[in-house]
């Protein structure tokens, strides 16, 4: 039996995912974001709550995209999350959703953006004064290639995830799962997306009924609830931390900073230092890792181990296959994190999490705690 990867943040799990689970023969393993998300925001649910939902809607083996790939640009989210299910040494296929449903289309694109024609042609583009994702569309057609496999975002990211397996030689295969009918950004869609959905209150016949149980008893965490703990840290930050930031290159953490030091709110801040160049995700994420305390050095390093967060027992068979010819190491319960440092990020990065929850703030995680929360094994 093939065992398949997803790389996923279910930022709620809904029925769109749960249609992708289903339309996989063989185990899955789903790498997926932790406390905090690819668009740079807190996760709207914890990671437990996700993890668990997605086992029992139909996931085998639930990891933790580590924090540093799950708060990426596209390209680094993509690159963090192949590179670890290669190195779980047991990942047979890639799946991953597309509007195109076109997988040679999206594998001959991938291709053509490690040319160096590509790249002096994006260069060119840029020189125009366009964004960066009409820059990238623009130079791809200019050689001849379809530009309409990067207007879509999930066309978009699997143009990433296959860019990844063909630059790190990964034996794994890619495979897509086409998303078919309204995964759009409108509260009136038939299927809406996970976007849409954290704006919702109800979210009764979009969410399989055994996620939606879980989720409804779940307390939910948003980026409004710790906005003031955003600002004071950013309020609080020298010039060369602002400097240290990823993302702030081209002097772009001048103007985020100058943007802090004037401005009252998240929205406020990001409003002053956007521009046809910078993406709003580019900036939020610039934020998040300001909170965070992530510098550029920090987010470059790569991940030292993966987490366990939810297991049936074909995922634990996967667990043990990882651990016997895998090259990096899965942590569980009562095991001490192999490289402290990143602990520690890690640590930090949920203690603040808490700050965001609705309601009563949840107590910081202990500062001389290294051992990971009990995974959650359901049997099926």
């Amino acid at each position: 039996m093939k065992t398949v990867g997803i790389i996923c943040e279910y930022n709620p799990f809904h029925n769109g995912h749960a249609k992708q689970l289903n339309a996989i023969d063989g185990v899955k393993v789903c790498l997926m974001s932790g406390d905090y998300v690819q668009r740079g925001e807190p996760a709207l649910l914890d990671k437990h709550t996700r993890a668990k939902a997605a086992v029992l809607c139909g996931a085998d083996l639930v990891l933790e995209l580590p924090l540093t790939y799950a708060i990426s640009s596209a390209e680094g989210f993509a690159r963090g999350g192949v590179e670890i299910l290669t190195r779980l040494g047991c990942i047979n296929k890639l799946c991953f959703g597309s509007e195109s449903g076109d997988i040679a289309d999206i594998m001959s694109t991938a291709k053509l953006l490690l040319t160096e024609q590509f790249r002096a042609a994006l260069r060119s583009e840029l020189a125009s004064g366009v964004s960066f994702p009409r820059a990238r569309q623009n130079a791809v057609e200019a050689l001849g290639g379809n530009g309409s496999v990067l207007e879509n975002p999930n066309d978009i990211l699997a143009v990433e995830y296959c860019k990844a397996l063909l630059t790190l030689q990964s034996p794994i295969e890619p495979m897509t799962v086409r998303r078919e009918g309204s995964y759009h950004e409108s509260l009136q869609a038939e299927n809406p997306s996970a976007s849409v959905l954290r704006m919702m209150a109800d979210w009764r016949g979009f969410v399989p009924e055994k996620a939606l149980e879980i989720f409804e008893a779940a307390p939910r965490y948003t980026l409004q609830a710790g906005e003031r703990a955003w600002l004071a840290r950013l309020r609080a930050m020298s010039e060369a931390e602002f400097e240290a930031l990823p993302y702030g290159g081209e002097g772009l953490w001048r103007k985020v900073m100058r943007a802090c030091r004037t401005e009252t709110t998240l929205a406020e801040i990001l409003e002053a230092a956007k521009s046809k160049r910078y993406t709003h995700t580019r900036l939020q994420r610039m934020l998040l890792c300001a909170l965070l305390g992530i510098s550029e050095e920090t987010l470059r390093q790569p991940a030292p181990y993966v987490r366990v967060l939810a297991l049936n027992a074909r995922g634990a068979a996967v667990v043990r296959a990882a651990r016997k010819d895998g090259s990096i190491p899965v942590i569980n319960a009562g095991e001490r994190a192999p490289e402290l440092q990143y602990a520690e990020t890690e640590r930090r990065a949920a203690a603040l999490y808490g700050l965001f929850r609705e309601g009563k703030i949840q107590p910081p995680v202990e500062s001389k705690r290294v051992f990971i929360d009990k995974p959650v094994f359901i049997c099926q």
